[in-house]
Parts: structure tokens; C-alpha cells; sequence
């Protein structure tokens, strides 16, 4: 008898701490596990004016709606990845647009890119802190709801960091916390910029570095630096990419 009561004892321990308006079941999708935790790190600087403001976040939206970049995240070990979308400008100025959101299949993926189109410019358009942007996103990473085995900083950037805390620092401050930096570097005034990214900005298992040659290219290299995060190479860029379009 008392075996057979057992199961009806625990229905009911189950029932008492169970809440009964579904809030397990939003905490059992927050802390879903994913492939990947990342955040896209958008450059809102006084370089970037309205129209590559809408470059960017066009290009954003345009990947994500892409079908090869969907296929690449339902290909996962846990077919999903979270993202969340960070623009920047000065070490004061950091402003989270998107707040983490688990991308898993067309519905999800399109919904991200609905969002990454409709969002307004949040930033005071003042210098470039990629350093203040780094250890912003850094502590994103450390707040996300969503278990993963890599932890990623997609940086972009038309300029060099003239702002704020020492890059150098910042970049070791997110590596020591088992992060990968990688840039994506829109060759807009300083050519070089790639370089400068791959020496200061980039670092951890296989980092790299995206060009776009201008803005008008963004959503080619913001597809492309999606992929490669998506399903990363095991070795890192020794140099940089080679300027593409």
C-alpha cells in the first residue's frame, strides 16, 4: 500500500511547487541552452551618420532573414544560438537596443531582424569607445539567461578607439572571462583599420577579423561574420582578412 500511494504523494508535492500560471514554463525558455551567446556590438559614434545608421541595421536584418544563415544555426548541436544587440558610441554611451533573444528557425531568425530594422538610434553620437563598448558587452555576456559553450563580441567599427578605457585592456579583461572578440572593420576614412583591429580589438579561440571596403558593403560582411561565428574555424586569423567587398 504504501508503494502504491508513493506516486500520488509526489502528483502532489509536484502540484504545491509547480507555479500554476505557466511561469516554469517561461523560466524553462530563458535558460534554454544554445550553441552560442553573442553580441553585436553596433558603432553609433559621430562618424556614423543616418544613413549608415540604416546600413547597419538593415544589414543585421538582411542576415538573419538569410536562409543560409538559418540553416547554420539549426545545424547546432542545440539549434539555436541568443543574441543580443548593443549600439555604442563613448565610454558613457552604451545602450542595449535588442535583449537577448534565442534564435532557433525562420520564425525566431525573422522576428530578430523585424526588431534589428525598427530599432531607433539610442546612443549620444559622441566619440568612439570601443574599450567602454567591449567591457559593456562583456558584462552582457555575464548577465545572459541562456546556458552556452562559446561566448562571442562581434565588434564593428569605422574608426579607431579614441575614448575611454585603454582597448588593449578591455580586450584582455573579456578573454580572461573565456570570450571571443571578433571585428568587423567598415573601411570607411582609415584603410588600415583592419589591422589596427587585428593588433588591439580581436582575440580568443578563433577570432578574426570581417572587412566591408564601405558601408554599401556591411550587409555582405555582417552575413559572411555571421557564418564564420555560427560555425567558427578552430585556428585564428593569423592576418587579416583580405579586403573584400
Amino acid at each position: 500500500m504504501r508503494h502504491r500511494r508513493l506516486p500520488f504523494l509526489i502528483a502532489i508535492l509536484l502540484a504545491l511547487w509547480l507555479p500554476a500560471d505557466g511561469t516554469a514554463d517561461v523560466q524553462s525558455a530563458q535558460l534554454r541552452a544554445v550553441d552560442l551567446n553573442l553580441v553585436i556590438a553596433v558603432d553609433c559614434s559621430y562618424s556614423v551618420d543616418t544613413v549608415e545608421f540604416d546600413l547597419q541595421r538593415h544589414g543585421i536584418a538582411d542576415a538573419f532573414r538569410d536562409p543560409e544563415v538559418q540553416s547554420a544555426i539549426a545545424d547546432g548541436q542545440h539549434g539555436a544560438i541568443a543574441v543580443t544587440v548593443l549600439q555604442w558610441s563613448s565610454r558613457r554611451s552604451q545602450i542595449v537596443a535588442i535583449p537577448w533573444t534565442v534564435v532557433s528557425d525562420a520564425v525566431s531568425a525573422n522576428a530578430l531582424a523585424s526588431a534589428a530594422v525598427s530599432m531607433p538610434r539610442e546612443t549620444v553620437e559622441g566619440a568612439t569607445s570601443i574599450a567602454a563598448a567591449i567591457d559593456a558587452a562583456s558584462q552582457l555576456l555575464a548577465e545572459s539567461p541562456h546556458p552556452a559553450s562559446r561566448h562571442v563580441i562581434d565588434v564593428q567599427a569605422d574608426g579607431t578607439n579614441n575614448n575611454g578605457p585603454v582597448v588593449d585592456d578591455a580586450r584582455d579583461r573579456a578573454l580572461a572571462q573565456g570570450i571571443t572578440i571578433n571585428g568587423l572593420t567598415i573601411i570607411n576614412e582609415i584603410s588600415w583599420l583592419h589591422f589596427y583591429f587585428r593588433n588591439h580589438v580581436i582575440g580568443g579561440p578563433g577570432a578574426f577579423v570581417e572587412i566591408a571596403n564601405d558601408y554599401k558593403a556591411y550587409g555582405r560582411a555582417i552575413k559572411r561574420k555571421l557564418l564564420r561565428e555560427i560555425a567558427p574555424p578552430f585556428v585564428a586569423d593569423r592576418q587579416p582578412d583580405n579586403q573584400r567587398g
